[in-house]
């Protein structure tokens, strides 16, 4: 049982300190029980939080847990007010939100489009957009990683792989940005969060329902053209799903990449020995790609509900009630990872949990992982200030979806001006 000592956990109202480096908390919570019950409130379901490797594996992969609040629920919990009726609607077609059959059969289509073949063929064209990245930073005195970096490179990528044109791509990140606003743990922050989301919705739908009907029985292989004759074959995915797909692929495979290569950044700035090994290597190796993210992931809390009563670490935990799976503390566990706090890039970390695990493993996780590959030798090559510059950094108020909002490297001896 939990320790007297801590406060009932929850994951808003964290110090800045504690926002930029979360693990010592998870790591007084995990050393007390694996599980700890959240404070109750109201008429709000019971919260279980999940601190330990083998705990957090188990809510993911068991059949006991599931994204609806029940077996028999029509839709997963989706957590957007009803009236945002435009964000609902995409945000309910989100592969992430929905338990089998219907994602067993979204998945399935969509499953060759990440196949590791068709990656392989997407590398050189993420690689050529990660250089034009790097040469538009130039010499700057001042560059911020994550604005001009880190979070146009995954958006350029999945444009390319919807086959939208270049001269949409400003819209397209523009758009994707404000569906960020949505995250529940932004939205209580600010009252417009909602609003700019449910507008930049209701364009993402009038334009993918556009492109859906121009694209059937065309001969393209970009994936919106796939899953549009996909559906004109009698597929059985309609076309809100198909929108709500391809919105989803944009805001799901954007904020978790840019939060991955701006916190690779980070560790390797703040670990010089490792840097200067990985500079000197022949390339990155999937390893070390593997411990960025088991190191630091992208999400670092992911909700399951119960679909039946079961046990959970040494609670009862009753059917209907809400979990809390933190991938974060579960990657610095140290019964599944010794000197878990280290970066060992030489490490064998392919059990990390930072894309989840299950049925609702990360359906883009080889992509991702070139991403971060190319990404981040791109800037091992060709930014020299990656290791000598003085940094500025905030985060997003964010748990979640944890990562640098802005991450500006500066030349020693230049004025920074904020």
């Amino acid at each position: 049982m939990p320790s007297a000592t801590l406060p009932r956990f929850t994951l808003t109202g964290w110090a800045r300190e504690d926002i930029i480096n979360p693990y010592p908390v998870y790591q007084r919570y995990r050393e007390a029980a694996a599980v700890h019950r959240g404070e109750a409130s109201g008429d709000a379901p019971e919260t279980f939080y999940v601190f330990s490797y083998d705990e957090v594996a188990q809510v993911l992969s068991s059949n006991c847990f599931g994204r609806g609040r029940s077996l028999d629920a029509a839709a997963a919990a989706v957590p957007v007010p009803t009236d945002q009726k435009a964000l609902r609607a995409i945000v309910e077609n989100w592969l992430v939100f929905m338990d089998p059959p219907r994602h067993t059969e979204l998945r399935a289509l969509l499953n060759r489009s990440f196949s590791p073949r068709i990656v392989t063929g997407l590398r050189p064209r993420i690689a050529r957009i990660a250089q034009e990245l790097l040469t538009r930073l130039g010499q700057q005195v001042e560059t911020d990683l994550v604005a001009g970096f880190a979070a146009p490179l995954p958006i350029l990528v999945i444009a390319e792989l919807l086959g939208i044109p270049a001269e949409r791509h400003g819209w397209l990140r523009a758009n994707a940005m404000a569906l960020q606003e949505a995250s529940s743990s932004r939205a209580r922050r600010d009252v417009d969060g909602y609003a700019r989301a449910e507008s930049a919705a209701q364009e993402f739908t009038e334009y993918f329902r556009e492109q859906v009907y121009l694209r059937r029985g065309s001969t393209g292989d970009d994936l919106m053209t796939i899953l549009a004759n996909a559906q004109l074959r009698g597929a059985p995915v309609g076309l809100e799903a198909v929108v709500g797909t391809c919105v989803h692929l944009l805001t799901a495979g954007h904020e978790t990449t840019t939060n991955s290569l701006a916190k690779a950044v980070l560790a390797l700035r703040a670990h010089p020995a490792v840097l200067e090994e990985l500079r000197s290597a022949d390339g990155l190796t999937a390893d070390s790609i593997a411990e960025f993210l088991r190191y630091d992931p992208p999400v670092q809390a992911v909700t399951r509900w119960t679909h039946q009563d079961t046990t959970l670490g040494d609670w009862e935990v009753p059917r209907g009630s809400r979990v809390v799976a933190l991938l974060g503390s579960a990657n610095r566990d140290p019964a599944r990872f010794p000197l878990p706090d280290a970066l060992d890039v030489r490490r064998t970390a392919d059990r990390h949990l930072g894309f989840g695990l299950g049925i609702h493993y990360c359906l883009g996780a080889t992509l991702a992982r070139a991403e971060l590959e190319i990404g981040l030798q791109t800037l091992l090559d060709g930014l020299p200030a990656l290791d000598y510059s003085v940094q500025y950094v905030d985060y997003a108020d964010d748990m979640v979806f944890h990562g640098p909002s802005r991450l500006l490297l500066v030349n020693p001896g230049e004025r920074f001006c904020s």
